[in-house]
């Protein structure tokens, strides 16, 4: 999810030392964690907010795509060239990482698509989720789980980047038995809610890095703000939708989000990194972009096949919590 924290603050503290005390971060650090733990309940809000008030949520839709541009400007700024740096120095978790993202999520959908025999608009839905890049609230889950932030950034980060080319082609060829698929309009799409912002974000921060640490506090509320725009306005157009098939969708995400940790995590161990390079692989492979399928769903298909996507926002922030929570309580050299 996102557009939820502050990428370079949140690795500098966990360089530094992971079990500092909430007294001792920086400003930033402590926005992002306030965040991290507030976006579940603000999401769930945002969530029911959509299913009570339908027809002004609903009204809401034509400004989802500028919202996600918004969320991934926000994540450009955030980033600097040593984020970059890693994949050099450390390619292989994030090769593996990647790969990952690209192929456990979106062979899960469609394998959960067969298996309960979910209608076009569903099945569409959930395989898009799988074929969306890493969702940014993973950095932050991965600080709270004792992962490695640096790798979780550089992770989010590519798979962002590569999401206009991956994101098309694997919806293209996995979806397209369902419904017809534009790749290259959904393409352009996301060239232009998400590279384009993020490259106005990373240059932003090159040309005025004084101002732009002014405002790094306030950018994850800023990302929090949107993915609660973008899921209200999803809600609201498929309300009646989820009223009807809400449980049996939740029941498909939840699985498609758990084996997606579980497949993760042993991706990551596989690497021979340790056990903070599975967390963090586990979280990045579970946790999707699901405003950007949201958004996706909501303007290339049905108010239905953003069903899975609104669902999963609200699903895999609840479940990376409780993930982060478990890790936490395993020491690292338990496990290593």
């Amino acid at each position: 999810m996102s557009h939820e924290h502050n990428n370079e603050s949140t690795t500098n503290v966990l360089d530094s030392q992971q079990d500092h005390s909430s007294a001792r971060l920086n400003p930033e650090d402590r926005s992002a964690r306030r965040a991290a733990t507030v976006f579940p309940l603000i999401i769930i809000i945002a969530f029911i907010v959509g299913l009570l008030i339908p027809g002004p949520a609903a009204r809401l839709a034509g400004g989802v795509n500028i919202a996600l541009a918004v969320i991934m400007f926000g994540m450009g700024l955030t980033l600097t060239a040593s984020d970059f740096v890693l994949v050099v120095k450390r390619p292989l978790p994030i090769i593996v990482g990647v790969i990952a993202q690209f192929v456990i999520m979106p062979t899960l959908a469609v394998v959960l698509t067969k298996v309960f025999s979910l209608p076009p608009e569903l099945a569409v839905g959930v395989i898009l989720v799988g074929c969306a890049p890493g969702g940014t609230a993973s950095n932050v889950i991965s600080y709270l789980a004792k992962g490695d932030v640096a790798l979780s950034v550089a992770m989010t980060s590519v798979s962002t980047l590569l999401a206009p080319i991956m994101t098309p082609l694997l919806t293209q060829w996995l979806a397209g038995q369902y419904l017809p698929v534009d790749a290259w309009s959904m393409a352009k799409t996301i060239v232009q809610i998400v590279l384009v912002p993020i490259l106005a974000g990373l240059i932003i921060r090159r040309l005025a890095e004084s101002s732009v640490q002014k405002v790094l506090p306030f950018l994850p509320w800023v990302s929090v703000l949107g993915i609660s725009y973008v899921l209200i306005a999803v809600v609201g157009k498929s309300a009646d939708r989820i009223v009807h098939a809400g449980l049996f969708v939740l029941f498909v995400v939840m699985l498609h989000n758990v084996l997606g940790h579980l497949l993760g995590y042993f991706a990551g161990r596989a690497t021979g990194g340790g056990e903070r390079v599975a967390r963090t692989t586990c979280i990045e492979v579970g946790m999707q972009n699901s405003g950007l399928a949201a958004g996706l769903a909501s303007q290339f298909f049905t108010p239905e096949s953003a069903l899975p996507a609104a669902v999963f926002s609200v699903w895999h922030n609840l479940s990376g919590g409780i993930l982060a929570a478990f890790f936490r309580r395993r020491s690292l050299g338990d496990v290593d």
